[in-house]
């Protein structure tokens, strides 16, 4: 199983608190089973957190993949003044701590925005996360126009890794960074991009596709 890079001192740690705490348990027996009885699980989900699975999906320009995995919380109109500077439609996608975190560009293009803004740590389900929550956004040229991908921290995500620079390519379904532990990543796409998912799909970064624009 493949590990993203930022994962693997949270998956030293974790195994290493196994590997005592049984050893412990072994020599001194008591109450250090109980500690690896908590630890063995925590230290096998670490790594499964983590884990980065190669994504092989439908590629094209007509087509905006999922950016994340997990579940669609929102689709909708929505006012973006950054970077579409105007309407838009949005797509919300919260994952929780079993989905894979590493995140993926939705289309091909160009990276012709990056910001960060500092926030709360609100729970990322609710609408208002999207502008106040902890965020980092991206802007892309695509070849249909301009998509904005933005990460959101949320009640547990404590750490945002955004891969991209003003200036990078830009490769659908490559991938664009991760949040760890918990959060959501909103899709901005322009109005002429159809919704093809709905509120309550699950989503595959870099496979399911979410918005289509026609021919």
């Amino acid at each position: 199983m493949r590990l993203a890079p930022e994962g693997w001192p949270f998956v030293v740690v974790a195994l290493g608190v196994v590997t005592v705490s049984i050893g412990a348990g072994l020599i001194l027996g008591g109450w250090w089973w109980v500690v690896a009885s908590v630890a063995a699980p925590i230290g096998a989900w670490v790594p499964w957190f983590f884990r980065d699975p190669e994504r092989d999906g439908p590629r094209g320009d007509r087509l905006a993949l999922a950016p994340a995995d997990g579940k669609v919380v929102s689709v909708g109109p929505v006012t973006e003044p950054t970077f579409l500077r105007g309407e838009v439609t949005r797509i919300s996608i919260f994952m929780n701590v079993f989905d894979v975190h590493v995140n993926r560009y939705p289309t091909d293009g160009a990276v012709a925005h990056r910001s960060y803004e500092p926030g709360a740590f609100l729970n990322a389900t609710l609408d208002k996360a999207s502008e106040q929550n902890e965020r980092s956004s991206v802007g892309i040229e695509s070849p249909r126009g301009r998509v904005l991908v933005r990460q959101i921290a949320g009640l547990v995500a404590r750490r945002i890794v955004t891969d991209a620079t003003v200036g990078d390519a830009a490769r659908q379904g490559e991938r664009l960074g991760i949040i760890r532990f918990g959060s959501r990543v909103d899709t901005f796409l322009p109005t002429d991009a159809r919704a093809c998912v709905k509120v309550g799909d699950r989503t595959r970064a870099g496979v399911t596709v979410i918005a289509e624009w026609m021919p």
